[in-house]
């Protein structure tokens, strides 16, 4: 049986979220498809992650038996956000741009989650591991665009999660999720549609091809 380690991190609940909505439709696949498989779902709006400090980042890097308190505490969630990411067989992110960039709790996940000769290093013990990110936006960021310079989050991600984890990244991308709420974005309304219902068609592709793969 396979497992999904799902994360969410957009501020908005599903209905009010792209990102959200393509995770979910994933996830809806993935369960329809193998359901005696495993979801870990970890929602970093509901439940965020404190972000990496002093403690928690010594302690990555000294002998756990020397560890105070303190560090026994900050190093036991990192060991737990390591597990979680080696017992899944394919990861799936939610991961909105908010002014250009990652969610901060989504950062928070990956500082925590980013242990050197464990889960990142030389050999990271989830290399390989498909990954899909759903990397919604209110606009367009695309090759070619005005804004092309200014995505910073497919380009951030690729960095840290195939040159970090080691992981094999795959990106949904839903745009223009602001058309229909900004009028000067009215005219675009037909083009976020297609991008809202290709992001759904794809997520439940990948989920359909992914629970093959593992039942094979």
């Amino acid at each position: 049986m396979a497992t999904l380690l799902l994360i969410d991190s957009s501020v908005f609940p599903e209905g009010g979220s792209a990102s959200r909505s393509v995770t979910a439709a994933f996830r809806k696949t993935w369960e329809e498809q193998h359901p005696d498989g495993t979801v870990i779902h970890r929602d970093l709006a509901a439940d965020p992650l404190p972000h990496l400090d002093a403690v928690a980042a010594s302690a990555g890097f000294s002998d756990p038996a020397t560890h105070t308190p303190e560090q026994q505490t900050a190093f036991a969630l990192r060991t737990r956000l390591a597990e979680e990411l080696e017992q899944a067989d394919a990861i799936v992110i939610g991961a909105p741009m908010y002014n250009f960039t990652i969610p901060s709790t989504l950062k928070a996940w990956l500082d925590q989650a980013i242990i050197m000769g464990r889960t990142a290093g030389e050999n990271p013990s989830a290399k390989g591991k498909p990954v899909i990110v759903v990397a919604s936006r209110g606009g367009s960021y695309a090759p070619g665009t005005p804004r092309e310079p200014f995505e910073y989050v497919q380009n951030y991600l690729e960095a840290v999660l195939n040159g970090g984890f080691g992981l094999d990244v795959e990106f949904i991308v839903p745009e223009l999720t602001m058309a229909p709420v900004n009028p000067a974005m009215a005219e675009l309304v037909p083009l976020y549609e297609t991008s809202r219902e290709q992001a759904h068609e794809q997520a439940a592709a990948k989920a359909k091809e992914l629970v093959a793969r593992f039942a094979a």
